[in-house]
């Protein structure tokens, strides 16, 4: 088995430590590959393709534009290849895809908790993703940008939304540039494992940490020294461990004929039976939130 992730990072790490943990449990063999730093998207194309060629038995991918892949995994699948993805709900072209949470619960999670750090829903607020074309930050951006107009008049967003969370330095950048052209803003809800230390770098800059509150979804060792300071207020997320585990087991599966197993019924060892069974998504409901208060508890992580 090949797993193909988008990006380097904490992240990328944990999701290896649940790889190889399956790996071991279940005796297979399997590679992480490690992306090209400079066009993710392009890399992932020509490492699908590449596993493809060398006769990969599984391809298990987070992908960076699901619909660029989509040619690729089609190819992989022509040649009995098991494709497996992570954070691309409904993804064309693959067997199945495992989400650690619910994308439109997140988002509305995501929300509260911006809300509840706010201590009033009322005021300026942005969105960042990563990108346009990835379907799980932006399913889950819709989500809280619906219920903030639902439930959360007096909550203005700027803008529609912006494709900056995969790179701190570029969030950086812009949330200094919104900070000085929007004086009353006062959140910042990153989808995006970089969104949010990037705009709690720009908090801390302008001074303005308990005035600007900055929600994330960012691994806890990286996100840990803007949450003991206040320029990020909490993280929300799920263990990419769990997701890794969960590739490999649903293709085993695949690989075994045992096609006819993976449903809502499915019990995969240490993560149980999914929240939800949607189309080709298998859906668990564990999401974490990680805060100033309990953020050594993740070490590592």
């Amino acid at each position: 088995m090949i797993s193909i992730p988008k990006f380097k990072g904490p992240w990328l790490n944990r999701l290896e430590t649940g790889l190889k943990k399956a790996a071991a449990d279940f005796s297979i063999d399997v590679i992480q590959q490690t992306p090209s730093a400079s066009d993710e998207a392009q890399h992932q194309l020509s490492s699908i393709d590449n596993a493809t060629s060398r006769g990969a038995n599984a391809i298990l991918v987070v992908p960076d534009d699901a619909k660029m892949i989509e040619p690729a995994l089609g190819r992989a699948q022509s040649r009995k290849i098991a494709i497996i993805t992570h954070l691309s709900p409904g993804q064309m072209n693959a067997d199945f895809d495992v989400e650690m949470t619910d994308s439109r619960e997140f988002g509305e999670r995501a929300l509260e908790e911006m809300v509840t750090a706010m201590g009033s829903p009322v005021g300026e607020y942005v969105v960042y993703v990563g990108s346009f074309t990835r379907a799980d930050h932006n399913i889950r951006a819709d989500a809280a940008i619906a219920l903030a107009r639902q439930k959360y008049p007096r909550l203005e967003l700027i803008g529609y939304r912006f494709p900056v969370s995969g790179d701190q330095a570029l969030a950086r950048t812009i949330s200094l540039e919104l900070i000085a052209a929007h004086p009353e803003l006062k959140a910042v809800l990153a989808f995006g494992s970089q969104g949010g230390p990037g705009a709690a770098q720009a908090v801390r800059e302008t001074g303005l940490i308990g005035r600007v509150t900055v929600i994330g979804t960012t691994a806890p060792s990286q996100a840990s020294p803007y949450l003991k300071d206040g320029s990020l207020s909490a993280c929300i997320l799920w263990d990419p461990a769990e997701a890794g585990y969960a590739m490999v087991y649903l293709a085993k599966l695949v690989l075994e004929g045992k096609r006819s197993m993976i449903g809502p019924d499915l019990d995969i060892p240490e993560l149980g039976t999914p929240f939800a069974f949607k189309g080709n998504t298998l859906v668990y409901d564990r999401p974490l939130i990680v805060t100033r208060e309990n953020v050594d508890d993740y070490a590592g992580f």
